[in-house]
């Protein structure tokens, strides 16, 4: 089965890797690297038809820094991604994900994070341009922004969070809320025409401030947002290392419960993560969830889950 995954951190992966090769240390082949949990030949082997690829940053990387940094996960993206994989095609218009061949693999670039702009809004621009179709305003901590979900002050956003929320409604750019305070979540919710959350589950469930309240799950439903479920242990059973397929669709049932049958989808976080719920230890494994998920909802609803309720969803 088709599926759309809208989020994973191979970039930041293959950045690391690419400093560390100064020191004579190997470099990732994005093609088949066995460190890389979303290589080109596991989205083959798990279905994956459309990757989403974050441009992130080490939060205690300099500020003077971040930029740059941000720069050269986008000349992995287009050099190593899409240069080097003939089958991988840039979505640079979320039309183009209609418009995929049979043996294509659509890539997705987004940013997880407004760190490396700063307060310039010339450079969100150049984003835009390179590929970005996601802007997620934070990572945990605080920015120019807004706070994120890690910082304790859990302020909202700032005027210029606002104006880059403004800028993403212009260009029909996706704002991803997954790592938010709650207050920056609101905020979002009252101007953002084209929210996500590309990876966070429920907190009804997992008590973690990366998760969503039923509240904002709803509104977010209300909007006809998605809410796309990750992977990783911790934000699936609270203050635990371990978790399993099941554990993970209990938090798509809880969703389901509150309406949100046809606004769900995958978010992995493959490459961000370092604990693995069971069975799901790279995108290969998608075919394990699905078989799982097709013992509890229909054909239709699981195809929903994997790429339906995106598509279906897509800015006009």
């Amino acid at each position: 089965m088709t599926v759309i995954d809208m989020h994973c951190d191979a970039l930041f992966k293959m950045q690391v890797a690419k400093r560390d090769s100064l020191y004579h240390k190997p470099l990732l082949d994005f093609t088949n690297a066995e460190e890389l949990d979303a290589n080109f030949q596991r989205l083959q082997a798990g279905g994956v038809k459309v990757q989403f690829f974050a441009i992130f940053l080490h939060p205690e990387l300099p500020s003077d820094e971040k930029w740059q940094h941000a720069l050269e996960q986008v000349d992995l993206f287009h050099s190593e991604i899409i240069g080097k994989n003939p089958q991988m095609r840039h979505i640079q218009r979320w039309q183009d994900i209609n418009e995929l061949k049979e043996d294509e693999l659509g890539a997705v670039l987004t940013l997880e994070g407004a760190e490396p702009i700063g307060n310039d809004l010339a450079k969100l621009r150049h984003l835009y341009r390179l590929g970005v179709l996601s802007v997620g305003l934070t990572w945990n901590t605080a920015n120019l922004c807004a706070d994120g979900a890690g910082e304790p002050r859990g302020a909202g956003l700032t005027l210029f969070g606002k104006n880059v929320v403004r800028a993403n409604n212009e260009q029909r750019i996706l704002t991803d809320v997954s790592h938010l305070s709650e207050k920056a979540f609101w905020d979002v919710m009252e101007l953002a025409e084209f929210p996500v959350a590309s990876h966070s589950n429920a907190r009804a469930l997992c008590n973690h401030a990366r998760n969503l309240t039923d509240e904002q799950a709803m509104e977010m439903f209300k909007r006809k947002a998605m809410i796309n479920v990750v992977f990783y242990p911790p934000f699936i059973n609270e203050n635990q290392e371990r978790a399993t397929i099941p554990d993970l669709i209990r938090h798509i049932d809880h969703f389901c419960s509150l309406g949100g049958l046809e606004h769900i989808g995958f978010g992995s976080d493959f490459d961000g993560i370092k604990l693995f719920t069971d069975g799901l230890k790279n995108a290969g494994d998608y075919p394990k969830l699905i078989n799982e998920l097709q013992k509890h909802y229909s054909e239709t609803e699981v195809e929903g889950f994997a790429y339906r309720n995106f598509i279906a969803h897509l800015p006009d």
